[in-house]
């Protein structure tokens, strides 16, 4: 399992669409959210949107590897995602906040993390503002989380600095093919 942590707006999801590209056998597990749907996306491909009841009720069954709470939503990792992926013999690659990797890195030590980092706080800004997506609160928390989880990035296994899409994937690719290969 490879989990892919950072702030919000470093290109987390981007990286691992390019790098899914290179090996098809890399599978990313839908996660669960109670936030809004955003423009554009579909329930069951960019996350699995809950109620919060449906959360709690998922929660209190024991369906997640993982659950947290990050910028006034909630986000869990379904643990029948991954697993339908492993038995079909696939890596799981999981895009996941730092408490959850965290959470992860615990539950499963032979896990191993990535952590995508913008080049600049600047950048990061830019990033969040140009997804046109949320409100300026709503962006002022996850810069708020920003700092925690740039503060974290020592923590994992691999960084990955993202200031150049292409060298940031190919470093990626190198990492995941490295890993994979392993196991």
């Amino acid at each position: 399992m490879i989990i892919v942590s950072g702030p919000s707006g470093a290109g987390k999801g981007t990286l691992i669409r390019r790098v899914q590209a290179v090996f098809p056998f890399v599978r990313t597990a839908t996660s669960a959210t109670t936030r809004p749907m955003r423009p554009g996306e579909q329930d069951g491909r960019e996350y699995h949107f809950l109620t919060e009841d449906e959360f709690v009720l998922h929660v209190g069954h024991g369906d997640f590897l993982e659950h947290v709470t990050y910028a006034g939503n909630r986000y869990g990792t379904l643990r029948e995602e991954v697993e339908r992926h492993l038995r079909d013999g696939d890596s799981v690659i999981l895009e996941i906040e730092l408490r959850g990797a965290r959470a992860l890195r615990d539950a499963l030590p032979d896990a191993v993390s990535i952590f995508v980092e913008p080049p600049s706080m600047d950048e990061l800004i830019r990033r969040l503002r140009a997804r046109d997506t949320e409100a300026e609160a709503d962006i002022q928390a996850r810069l708020a989380e920003s700092l925690v989880e740039l503060g974290a990035r020592q923590e994992f296994n691999y960084q990955v600095r993202n200031d150049d899409l292409d060298s940031a994937a190919a470093e990626m690719a190198r990492i995941v093919d490295a890993v994979t290969r392993s196991v």
